[in-house]
């Protein structure tokens, strides 16, 4: 079964509310520019607060190595994302915790560049200049297939919704969705009823 992971966490309630409608994941962006932005420490008082089981997912931007180690230790993070142009030498340096690339795709995926980074995971979003992540716009899912086998986990992002999930998953076969803006009332907000179709739509 796919795995779901919601993004852009910004206060308890939208959290609890993902985890009671079955989400796998949460991903909690510590990007000061990003619309979602949370504080390390209102991260920290969200995360006491959940079970164990229920992932938690730290997305960074070229952040400085011991800035993203800090915080990464502060809120006890199983998972650290990096959705900025970070080099393979950088994500080598966070041994000891699960890492996922984030690609922005436009037209084509070139492997070989993919594939030098050695992480716990890929994930694929659109591309848009200037923005790193939360577009809410599709790429073509069918380039994924270009992939071949690999050992990495594959999260797919990008104008998902529950009218187009199912179709994205058939195409792409990824291990986990990755949504956020397009469960949302505003930026920042999620709209709890758009949690729960969704997940039930991608699990079902």
């Amino acid at each position: 079964m796919v795995r779901v992971k919601i993004c852009g966490i910004t206060n308890l309630k939208d959290a609890q509310a993902a985890l009671d409608c079955g989400c796998d994941a949460l991903g909690f962006v510590f990007y000061k520019k990003s619309q979602r932005y949370i504080s390390p420490g209102k991260a920290k008082e969200i995360i006491t607060q959940l079970p164990r089981k229920i992932r938690k997912v730290g997305v960074f931007v070229n952040a400085p190595v011991n800035r993203v180690k800090k915080i990464a230790k502060l809120c006890r993070l199983d998972m650290l994302q990096f959705h900025g142009n970070e080099t393979p030498q950088y994500c080598r340096r966070f041994k000891g915790s699960k890492t996922i690339k984030a690609f922005r795709i436009k037209d084509k995926i070139k492997i070989k560049d993919i594939l030098a980074y050695n992480t716990f995971a890929y994930l694929f979003d659109t591309f848009k200049r200037g923005r790193f992540g939360g577009t809410g716009r599709r790429f073509n899912w069918k380039l994924l297939k270009d992939l071949g086998k690999i050992k990495q986990c594959i999260f797919l992002s990008g104008g998902l919704n529950s009218t187009n999930v199912s179709e994205a998953i058939a195409q792409a076969k990824p291990e986990w969705i990755d949504v956020s803006s397009a469960l949302e009332s505003r930026p920042g907000k999620k709209d709890h009823n758009k949690i729960k179709k969704f997940i039930k739509i991608t699990k079902g």
